[in-house]
């Protein structure tokens, strides 16, 4: 009789017997065994688990515990990263402590956890929020403190009014608060830094030999933003002024130097600030230039450098600065699309050159200089040797007649080539006079009508087989309308050369040949209008440096004009936080207002509990409180006061993965400072760091990723750790959908509750369909598939009634431990294979596929499938299914845990084939297929094929033209072609 599989009693069961048996409990060093160290991001303790936190631990629990069983010493902890925000906003809507909630919802999430059965290690638990974890917290603020990488400064920070707290910009959405929706605004406000700037390189750099997908390298490089370019120092124009002053800019283009037609300065720039309060400046409308500055101040950084949002600007009248290359001046502007804290805070504006400068000289009709041209090199004409190199100024006139909207070509008789109107710039003469004389000596029209530039200057270098000449040409496309067809007869010599062709737009493409240039300006013309030139190409209008290349006269220029720097777009990292439900920051200040790290004795600096309104008024709640005032000044003195911020939690997740490690050394009486002047601490670290494998969210790429690995940079820097790097490997996952394909919302009603599901089918099925839903190691979107869930409950019981028939069975076979059937047994061997590599590579949806083709072969000769064959399978399911691995397990009579087992190994010999399926195709098309020996020769592939009858219809009457034959897999009969052969064999 078939027994139940009762998930709920087997779970519930083997919870309780691991956690009493202390079952996933790691030691630092076991002998025999290589420490292997798996890490997930601690959750926040939100009150309920939900769908995505057992996606993010219920899944890489499948590596875990298939490590363990291939011999490793595995490390798996967990903990609650328990400061933050939604508490304190819990606390004023619900008028409860911070602390109190934050606790009760660990409690509940501890049991919630533990009913997925995953294999953690709860002994080295870390509470983020309790004091033994933060006094080590504040203990590394301070060494950072001492080695001058923490640090306070004015700083001006999105301020949402509402909530009264400064806002990451990930916090802003559309200029709102994203918690309240009240109009964000830019406030200065004195604030606690880590200097990660200094960093900024060495994260670069150390990133390269880590074993992380690529798309989190790439991220990580644009956000710290490495730009290697020049400095240049514009002299600002001022007669009455007794000192030279200069404004300093900083671009990765000074080949385009030639190029600038204005400066901007970021309204945050300190020379304006100091010139608008300066009575003498020679500044005309201070009163304008100051209220633009303080609309700036209600807009956000990614506002102000949104490429879609109209620019906008004031010109400082009164003020000229003097471009160093040329000693042209020109004026200076104040634009919000130039961030204070970016670069020097001023932008030299190439307007032909950059996309912003572009358009913001477009809308305040200031002058565009074309300074750098695109290059041509005809391949078709290349230059030829001992040729002499003519440079020329050219103009290609596009000209359309408004009757019929088609546009007159030239037609070359003794040379391949269908072009626009061309021809050279003679002495003075401008583009225009010289493409209206070329137009009437080329075509004999003579009344035209110049539209406007649409593209240039571009540079075509070929050789001019009508010249016999090698010609550079600086090329400037230009359009004209025909106001009328009057035309004059032109020489011979010129209509000996080309035929004149009136052509639709629609096919210039199909008609235009013999030019490089050509898609350049075809395209140009359908724009219809000139747009600037972002690429690289050769200096024009650049005295001393023209022709040229770009990435050569970036050098030249910087040499001579300006300075090479390199500049990071990485800002340092602002920790202070004016809320209550944080890591206090240890300063404390003097009566004369300057900071003092508090001493290690005094550690940790407890949060107060005397706080009546956690509600945020400006200032931290904290300042309210009269107990931490009393306590400041019993140990310091009348007259020092307290620092009110907490610091981020982001500093609390930068080192929790190293907490976990020394989790007993947290709760010692014994001074940090001194652990750490003896071996144990060390030994620790070294046994377990760096993790060899974190799982996480691919929203924490440039956040805590990055800072984790500034902080542990610091740590290595003060001597505290071992190794430069955190995280050998790290893997991003999914996201887990809601049944409708939508991001799941309470809103939406369409949350999945997990709790739910493992009261209907159980964790082992929860588990499993997670692994199924798709490849963890790929940042995908899941949507949540309940006819999935079934398939994988199925699947289960499946397993379920297998071991039944089999413990019931008085086969000889089932009692056997040897391997009767040598296809089962090839099949057992592959998917070994199969789920060892799957597993590794957290390809766990191919490896539940293996599992299931091999229960399918289990289920189909069971007559024949003996004990050992099953218990192998039950192995590689052990990572999957744990609880009901393990009842079974026993049920067979074993007294150790299935998870204590060794994990299985497969022989490659047993995993070759002994057939092959052989694909018989006439000219590519599969006609027919049969099974053959491994290995088999071309030839009795051959002869095979040609013995089918089905083969045999295609081939009567037909020449074999060739085969083409790949072992083991197709032999292709390629006939020779005659009339009607493609109806014949289609």
């Amino acid at each position: 009789m078939n027994e139940k599989y009762d998930h709920k009693e087997i779970e519930k069961k083997w919870q309780e017997k691991w956690q009493e048996d202390n079952l996933y409990k790691t030691p630092d060093e076991v002998a025999g065994k290589n420490n292997f160290y798996a890490l997930v991001e601690f959750p926040y303790p939100s009150g309920n688990l939900h769908i995505g936190h057992w996606y993010a631990f219920a899944v890489p629990d499948i590596f875990v515990r298939a490590k363990r069983m291939q011999g490793f010493n595995v490390m798996f902890p967990i903990g609650f990263d328990a400061f933050g925000l939604p508490a304190e906003n819990a606390a004023i809507k619900n008028k409860v402590d911070p602390r109190k909630w934050t606790y009760e919802n660990i409690a509940y999430m501890e049991k919630q956890l533990q009913s997925m059965g995953n294999s953690f290690d709860w002994s080295r638990k870390v509470i983020t929020a309790d004091p033994e974890y933060y006094k080590w917290t504040q203990w590394l603020f301070l060494k950072l403190y001492e080695k001058g990488l923490a640090y306070k400064k004015k700083a001006s920070v999105n301020w949402c009014p509402s909530c009264n707290t400064v806002l990451a910009n990930e916090q802003v959405k559309d200029g709102k608060c994203e918690r309240c929706d009240s109009e964000v605004i830019q406030k200065d406000l004195e604030q606690w830094f880590f200097k990660i700037t200094d960093y900024a390189e060495r994260l670069l750099s150390d990133m390269e030999n880590l074993d992380w997908p690529e798309e989190i390298k790439t991220a990580q490089r644009n956000w710290i933003g490495k730009s290697e370019g020049t400095s240049f120092k514009f002299e600002i124009r001022n007669p009455k002024s007794e000192t030279k002053e200069e404004i300093e800019v900083f671009t990765t283009r000074a080949d385009t130097l030639f190029g600038v037609t204005y400066l901007v300065l970021a309204p945050e720039h300190p020379w304006l600030a100091q010139e608008i309060l300066n009575p003498k400046s020679e500044i005309r409308n201070k009163s304008e230039i100051q209220n633009y500055i303080n609309q700036t101040k209600n807009k956000t950084e990614i506002e102000r450098t949104d490429a879609k949002k109209d620019k906008t600007g004031v010109e400082i009248k009164g003020i000229k600065v003097v471009n160093p290359a040329n000693g042209e001046e020109v004026p200076v502007f104040v634009a919000d699309y130039v961030l204070g804290n970016y670069g020097t805070g001023a932008v030299m504006a190439v307007p032909a050159h950059d996309d912003r400068d572009f358009e913001f000289a477009k809308k305040y009709d200031l002058p565009i200089k074309n300074v750098i041209a695109p290059y041509f090199c005809d391949p078709a004409n290349p230059f030829r040797p001992n040729k002499e190199i003519i440079f020329r100024k050219v103009v290609h006139s596009i000209i359309i007649n408004p009757k019929n909207n088609k546009v007159l070509c030239l037609e070359w008789k003794n040379f391949p080539w269908n072009t626009f109107v061309i021809g050279g710039v003679e002495g003075e003469e401008t583009n225009v006079e010289a493409a209206l004389r070329e137009i009437k000596e080329e075509t004999g029209y003579k009344n035209l009508k110049f539209i406007k530039n649409l593209a240039g200057p571009f540079v075509n270098e070929f050789y001019a087989a009508h010249k016999d000449i090698n010609r550079i040409a600086q090329v400037d496309l230009l359009l004209f309308e025909l106001e009328n067809e009057e035309k004059e007869t032109i020489s011979d010599e010129e209509d000996s050369k080309h035929s004149l062709v009136w052509v639709d737009k629609k096919e210039l493409k199909n008609f235009i040949r013999g030019i490089d240039e050509k898609e350049y300006e075809i395209e140009a013309f359908e724009r219809g209008e000139e747009v600037c030139f972002t690429g690289e190409g050769v200096l024009v209008n650049s005295p001393g440096f023209e022709l040229i290349k770009s990435e050569e006269a970036r050098e030249k220029i910087a040499e001579k004009f300006g300075e090479k720097v390199t500049k990071y777009k990485l800002r340092d990292w602002l920790l202070s936080r004016q809320r209550y439900w944080g890591c206090p920051i240890p300063v404390v200040y003097g009566p004369d207002g300057k900071a003092h790290p508090i001493p290690e004795e005094h550690l940790p600096w407890l949060l107060p509990e005397d706080i009546k309104d956690f509600a945020p008024k400006g200032e931290s709640p904290i300042a309210t409180s009269k107990e931490l005032k009393e306590r400041v000044e019993k140990i310091f003195g009348k007259g020092w006061t307290p620092e009110c911020d907490t610091m981020d939690t982001f500093v609390d997740s930068s080192w929790y993965f190293i907490a976990y490690c020394i989790s007993a050394n947290l709760k010692s009486e014994i001074s940090i400072s001194k652990q750490f002047q003896n071996s144990e601490i060390q030994n620790k670290l070294k046994s377990w760091m760096p993790v060899s494998r974190y799982s996480g969210g691919a929203e924490h790429t440039n956040m805590h990723l990055l800072y984790s690995r500034f902080f542990h940079k610091a740590l290595f820097d003060l001597g505290l750790v071992n190794e430069v790097e955190p995280f050998s490997q790290r893997m991003n996952r999914g996201l887990i959908l809601g049944p409708d394909g939508q991001k799941m919302s309470k809103s939406k009603g369409n949350v999945v509750d997990p709790d739910e599901q493992v009261e209907k089918v159980g964790s082992d099925t929860v588990k499993m369909y997670l692994a199924f839903i798709g490849p963890y190691n790929e940042t995908g979107q899941y949507p949540w598939d309940l006819g999935g869930v079934v398939g994988i409950r199925r699947f289960l019981e499946r397993v379920w009634r297998l071991k039944s028939e089999i413990l019931n069975s008085k086969s000889e076979t089932n009692s056997k431990s040897e391997i009767q059937n040598s296809k089962l047994e090839n099949l057992l061997h592959k998917t070994i294979k199969k789920v060892t590599e799957d597993i590794q590579n957290y390809k766990f949806n191919t490896a539940i596929s293996a599992m299931m083709i091999l229960l399918n072969q289990l289920e189909s000769e069971k007559a024949q499938v003996g004990k050992s064959e099953f218990e192998i399978f039950l192995k590689l399911l052990a990572p999957f299914a744990p609880h009901m691995t393990e009842e079974i397990w026993h049920k067979f009579g074993h007294t150790k845990s299935i998870h204590l087992e060794e994990w299985p190994k497969y022989d490659e010999s047993k995993i070759k084939e002994e057939n092959a399926n052989i694909v018989v195709q006439i000219n590519g098309k599969i006609r027919a297929q049969f099974e053959a020996p491994v290995g088999i020769s071309e030839s009795d592939a051959k002869e095979k094929a040609e013995t089918m009858p089905e083969v045999q219809k295609w081939l009567e009457n037909k020449e074999i033209k060739k085969v083409i034959f790949v072992p083991n897999k197709i032999i292709n009969f390629v006939l020779k072609q005659t009339v009607g052969i493609d109806k014949l064999i289609s």
